[in-house]
């Protein structure tokens, strides 16, 4: 498991947004995003509900971001 995209969900998951957790870390939204997709492709689950304005954890994530 790669320990960036760890960060990365965190990230995304304490600011509720992929703009703002690009902009914490640094890094292009774009990177933040596909780093959290390749992330849930490695766990076979979906820890994250894109909408058009914000981002929530599933179930599953909010289980796995309290780890």
């Amino acid at each position: 498991m790669n320990l960036n995209r760890l960060t990365y969900f965190v990230a995304v998951v304490d600011t509720g947004s992929f703009t703002k957790a690009s902009e914490r870390l640094g890094i292009t939204k774009s990177v933040v995003s596909q780093q959290g997709a390749q992330l849930e492709e490695e766990l076979r689950t979906t820890l994250l509900i894109r909408t058009t304005r914000r981002v929530h954890p599933t179930e599953v994530g909010r289980l796995f971001h309290t780890r």
